[in-house]
Order: C-alpha cells, then sequence, then structure tokens
C-alpha cells in the first residue's frame, strides 16, 4: 500500500520543503524551520533509499492512514512513547466526539416520512457516511456511503463528503449533477488510492424518489412484500475527476420502505466463512418491509448478530430505513 501512494506523498513533501523555504526569511523561530525541513529531508531521503514507510523499532511496516495524515511519521503505534500514545488516545476521542456530532438524529420524522438509521464504527472512528438533510424546498435528502480505508483518515474524508453535499443541496442541482461535481471535488482533493461509494436519494412531497447509486451495495425497495435492488448506475466517486452519473426514479406509496447498508452488514461471515449476503437481507426484508424504521433496524442487528454467532462486526457498519407513513 505504501508503495502505491509514496509518489503523492513524495510531492507532498516536495511542497512542504518549498513552503518551508519560501517561509525561511520570515520565520520567527529558526531552529524550528531547521528542525521540520531536517525531517522532510529526511524522510525523502528514506524513499531514495527504499526504506520509507517502515517503523524504526521493528522495521515492520506503519499504518498506511498514519502516513497519509502525516507522511513524517517514522514509527507504528506499538512504539510510540507513553505520552505519544496518551496524546493519540485523546485525539481519537476528540475525532469521536466530532464524528457523532455530524451525524442526524438518530430516528425522524419527516413530512409522512419516517426515518431510522444505525452507526456503528469498527474502531474509535467510522469511514461510512450516513446523514439527512433538508432541501429548500419540500425535498429532502438522504445519503448513505463507505470511504475507502478505515479510522482517523477514513473519517477525515467522511466529513469531507458531508461538507461537500451539504453546500451542493444549498444550490438546487439536479442529483446527477450533485454527484458528479462531489465526485470530480473529492478526486481532485484526495490520494489517488482513495474513494468513496454512495447511495445519494432525493424525495419529493408526492411519494417520487429519485436515487443515484455511486458503485455502493444496492438498496432495497420493499413494495407489497416484493424487494427490488437498485444496483448501481456508476462507478465510486472520486476513482476519475470526470466522471459521469445517472439517476434510477420511483414511486413509493403508503407503506413502502427502502433499506440501505453498507458492507460491515452484508459481507460479515460466521464460523464457517460464509457472508451474511444481499440474499440473505432480501429475504428478511421480504416479510418484514411493513415494520417500523426503528423496528425494522433492530431486526436486521439481531439477525446479523445470530447469524455471525455473536461475532463483532470487522467492518464500519451502518444501516438506514425509510417509510412512508402518508
Amino acid at each position: 500500500m505504501v508503495t502505491a501512494i509514496e509518489p503523492v506523498l513524495r510531492n507532498q513533501l516536495i511542497e512542504r520543503r518549498e513552503k518551508l523555504q519560501a517561509a525561511a526569511n520570515g520565520f520567527h523561530r529558526p531552529a524550528e524551520l531547521t528542525r521540520l525541513l531536517h525531517e522532510v529531508d529526511d524522510a525523502l531521503q528514506r524513499m531514495d533509499i527504499g526504506i520509507y514507510g517502515l517503523c524504526e523499532v521493528c522495521h515492520d511496516s506503519v499504518e498506511t492512514e498514519r502516513l497519509i495524515a502525516d507522511p513524517l511519521t517514522r514509527v507504528c503505534i506499538d512504539h510510540l512513547s507513553a505520552k505519544e500514545q496518551r496524546a493519540l488516545e485523546e485525539d481519537l476521542e476528540l475525532a469521536a466526539q466530532i464524528q457523532a456530532g455530524l451525524l442526524p438524529t438518530a430516528y425522524k420524522s419527516i413530512d409522512g416520512w419516517d426515518v431510522a438509521y444505525h452507526y456503528q464504527p469498527v474502531g474509535a472512528v467510522s469511514g461510512d457516511y450516513c446523514d439527512l438533510i433538508n432541501g429548500n424546498d419540500s425535498s429532502w435528502m438522504f445519503v448513505v456511503g463507505d470511504v475507502s480505508g478505515k479510522g482517523v483518515a477514513a473519517s477525515l474524508l467522511m466529513a469531507h463528503l458531508q461538507a461537500m453535499f451539504r453546500t451542493l443541496i444549498s444550490i438546487n442541482l439536479p442529483l446527477e449533477q450533485m454527484v458528479e461535481r462531489a465526485s470530480r471535488v473529492f478526486c481532485e482533493s484526495t490520494l489517488p488510492t482513495q474513494y468513496a461509494t454512495l447511495v445519494c436519494g432525493r424525495v419529493g412531497s408526492n411519494g417520487e424518489v429519485e436515487v443515484c447509486n455511486a458503485g455502493h451495495l444496492p438498496p432495497l425497495l420493499v413494495q407489497n412484500g416484493s424487494v427490488r435492488a437498485l444496483a448501481a448506475t456508476g462507478l465510486p466517486i472520486g476513482v476519475f475527476c470526470s466522471e459521469s452519473f445517472s439517476c434510477t426514479k420511483f414511486q413509493m406509496d403508503v407503506g413502502d420502505s427502502l433499506f440501505l447498508y453498507t458492507d460491515g452488514y452484508s459481507e460479515l461471515t460466521n464460523g464457517s466463512g460464509n457472508e451474511f449476503g444481499i440474499d440473505r437481507l432480501s429475504r428478511l426484508m421480504e416479510g418484514n418491509g411493513k415494520l417500523a424504521p426503528r423496528a425494522l433496524i433492530d431486526l436486521s442487528i439481531r439477525e446479523l448478530s445470530a447469524f455471525g454467532e455473536g461475532r463483532a462486526p470487522t467492518d464500519d457498519l451502518t444501516l438506514m430505513a425509510i417509510r412512508r407513513n402518508s
């Protein structure tokens, strides 16, 4: 993984060096500037001799997400000093608090619709994206996504996505254009290895729903006891800077439900190595799609726990259920 992103990190380090040199004349703490220049030069030298990204203590690979966050990192988490570990723990606690503050209300009633979700990071923070956004008119939007990677780096990109969509919705773009612009900005502001799958939907007052699925697992539309999977209509966002997307439009009547999820749910395995899978989830929806969103999510979590024989998820897990009530 480090080999794949090393050219990008090299460019970042070179840019940092140029900025440090440009600031040299007016810098009021020359010793600090000299130290930073030395660390950048040392990192570039480690790249040249092929040992960049290796822990200086155990010589194993440093965590990729930490290199992305700080290309000057020299040791893995296991070999941080006690003071550095305490600082990291405090940072993670703060990041978790910030991310929790970005999430919408866990249960919401919106003009004849009920929405509930379940958000479960596998660690302190999550790379899953979950949001409900009011439009400028009587419409509203829902988004469920999954940023590549895990941990702090992925959670930062999740916050980046949320800020983009909350900004874009204010200018009343068609849904596919909104996703196209978000994809372009995401591509231009992240590393080549970073992307996100997501389902973005807009709900109108008359029950019409349009959905753009950017490389994400298919949401399940439950109507009259039958289940329809809404397949992806485009690649994940950020894969290319000039992607195009299309939308699927459908009508939801009173009693219809829409169920969205991330791969932390569908890909959980049992003791035999079998995945829970989309087919099993579809059968669960067939028999229980009339449940209220909160009850449907609670049932889904119980079924997953029983299938996995109590094993904790190994990936971030997000569920969202939407039901039309009137």
